[in-house]
């Protein structure tokens, strides 16, 4: 997303000049659970409280024993808590006088802290359920993402350490738990936030324009579960070239020697296809009679996986789609296709920034808003900015049916030049995780490592990213940089599978070459800020001011139509419009920040959308 020189800016009818939002745009705000006033609410915030953050079950793609009846413990709720501007060791077996609810980031106003720190610690008390023990099961400890790094103790015994802010990681804590009583949980948490050079995305200490507000500590799902000693970490499945078969990847937890593992699929609750064979070796499950997964028909077979080993058996389910994404010469022209079909990736840039959890959705619900919007909408993929999602997240993209780019955070601008070699092997190794974690989701089409040089040390680097993603996982697209001209280390890399280009309004239309496709990577960024439903005191970075609601419509098809009228001749595979929802100093979205207004006639907008995917080849 490029950076804009100051100019005027007009609201709804009446112009103000660069700054800060004037008196006349008050906000929405509301007391959330813990009495603090909302800086800006959403539909969700009153619903979030101690008895209900988040309690929906957070690993769709792996539920134990199924996803309608998953067996485990939520522990999100309230956590004591404590903070601290430099690091300390833990205590334990103290009472820490603040409380925090937990998954929200301490800066958001549903945390209950709403204050950075660059040093904090979470302590609670559980009582684990005897079952959870029973029959000799182990207890893991899982958690969805803590930012930065986080330092795992039960009972004082330090049960694990995970150094990227963006990544599940879990423990067995068995070996740590009393034999009765309640178990003392303490994490300790580092959050340098741009401060260091790690993957950090657009979070920033000092928030400004199109960098926003920091999202430090335990920011998704904690919960406990019980396992057999040797369980499935992970299980993944990726549709063959041939599309009439998946191949399983499995990761195991324990003792892996002479595990064996069953794997169902089911459509409709009828078996349509087995396999069975050494865990931790791919498998091939064929299908019979395939149904293709597309944005327009988002087909998923669910699963049954039985892994045995001795005479103990981890039974969980899991889900996936059939499809296949490539590069293919269509008129001569390097296009992207889906299931062998030229299809043009209509998307919407997507942050996942929300006033009131930050990082955080409030609620399920409305983490499932913006992609429903976005279909809604008429567009077909999302970009996934900068960002990494809860697994629910894209459990939603899956079934919604909108393919995804899926960029990767960024180490903060402004340090190209100055990153150390163990910077770089730091964002190498997060890229992987990043990746590995993700590489079973359907809705991901294609990873961008780089956006507009941030973070990228050199033009080769993006080309030595795209090289180690791709040897991770083949069956994607790479989008080696995005934004090949612009803004920081500016220059194409000629590597990967596709060429982007950034311009505001634009939108751009790069041709294809000889090894890869084309797409623009962002245009747009139609302004308009609605009085009332903006995020406060904040300076407003502008792209492209319109007067009303009106304007905003008839700009935003006009900017649609180019590519509609133009892109089939030069051969152009996909756009990103910035963006689905304003965000903090933003004001270009299609919905405000606080999802309470939309600001296009839907109708219009989908109506020219799906125009301009029938036109660019897509059936």
């Amino acid at each position: 997303m490029m950076l804009k020189a100051p100019r005027a800016m007009v609201w709804m009818g009446m112009t103000a000049t660069m700054g800060l939002a004037p008196a006349a745009m008050a906000t929405t705000q509301a007391a959330t659970w813990s009495g603090k006033i909302a800086p800006l609410s959403t539909p969700w915030t009153a619903e979030v409280s101690p008895r209900n953050a988040l309690p929906d079950y957070p690993r769709p793609q792996l539920a134990r024993p199924s996803l309608g009846h998953p067996r485990w413990m939520s522990l999100n709720g309230l956590w004591q808590y404590a903070a601290s501007d430099v690091q300390s060791a833990p205590l334990f077996g103290q009472t820490l006088k603040d409380k925090v609810l937990v998954p929200y980031p301490i800066e958001s106003v549903l945390s209950g802290v709403q204050k950075h720190s660059d040093f904090m610690t979470y302590r609670r008390m559980v009582d684990v359920p005897a079952s959870f023990t029973a029959h000799g099961q182990h207890v893991r400890l899982n958690f969805g993402a803590v930012a930065q790094s986080a330092t795992v103790y039960v009972n004082g015994k330090k049960v694990a350490r995970h150094m990227d802010g963006y990544t599940s990681f879990s423990a067995d804590i068995t070996a740590a738990l009393h034999a009765k009583g309640s178990q003392e949980i303490v994490v300790a948490v580092h959050a340098p936030v741009d401060s260091e050079n790690v993957m950090v995305g657009k979070q920033r200490l000092k928030p400004d324009g199109i960098f926003y507000t920091a999202a430090s500590g335990i920011w998704q799902s904690v919960w406990l579960e019980p396992v057999p000693a040797t369980s499935l970490a992970q299980l993944d499945f990726t549709a063959v070239s041939s599309l009439d078969a998946f191949t399983v990847n499995s990761t195991l937890q324990g003792d892996s020697v002479d595990a064996a593992l069953h794997v169902i699929a089911y459509v409709d609750g009828k078996p349509v296809g087995e396999a069975r064979g050494p865990a931790n070796q791919p498998l091939r499950l064929a299908i019979a009679r395939p149904h293709l997964w597309s944005p327009q028909d988002p087909f998923l077979y669910t699963f049954k996986a039985t892994l045995v080993h001795g005479d103990q058996r981890d039974d969980v389910t899991s889900y996936a789609g059939l499809r296949s994404i490539g590069i293919a010469k269509v008129d001569g022209r390097n296009r992207i296709v889906l299931n062998g079909k030229p299809t043009f990736l209509l998307a919407t840039l997507d942050q996942g920034y929300w006033p009131d959890g930050i990082y955080t959705a409030p609620t399920d619900a409305a983490l499932k808003f913006d992609i429903q919007k976005t279909k809604d909408l008429g567009f077909n993929t999302i970009r996934k900015h900068i960002k990494v999602e809860p697994a629910r997240w894209y459990y939603w993209a899956d079934h919604i049916g909108l393919m995804v780019w899926q960029d990767m955070p960024a180490l903060p601008t402004g340090s190209n030049d100055k990153l150390s070699d163990a910077d770089k092997a730091g964002f190498r190794a997060s890229v992987s995780a990043i990746v590995t974690q993700l590489k079973g989701n359907t809705s991901i089409i294609g990873w961008i490592p780089f956006n507009e040089g941030w973070g990228q040390w050199n033009i080769p680097a993006a080309a030595e990213l795209a090289a180690q993603i791709k040897q991770l996982d083949p069956s994607r697209l790479v989008d080696a940089r995005s934004g090949a001209n612009c803004c920081d280390t500016k220059g194409d890399p000629h590597a990967g599978d596709v060429y982007d280009v950034h311009d505001y309004q634009g939108p751009g239309l790069p041709s294809p070459d000889a090894t890869r496709a084309a797409i623009d990577g962002e245009h747009g960024g139609l302004t308009l800020g609605v009085p009332g439903h903006v995020w406060p005191n904040t300076a407003i970075n502008p792209y492209g001011g319109v007067k009303d609601n009106e304007a905003l419509n008839e700009g935003y098809v006009a900017n649609t139509a180019v590519l509609r009228d133009k892109g089939p001749a030069i051969g152009v595979s996909g756009s990103v419009y910035t963006q689905i929802t304003d965000v903090e100093g933003e004001h270009n979205g299609l919905y405000t920040y606080d999802r309470k207004i939309e600001k296009v006639d839907e109708a219009k907008v989908c109506a020219i959308n799906q125009a301009t995917i029938r036109a660019n080849g897509s059936l």
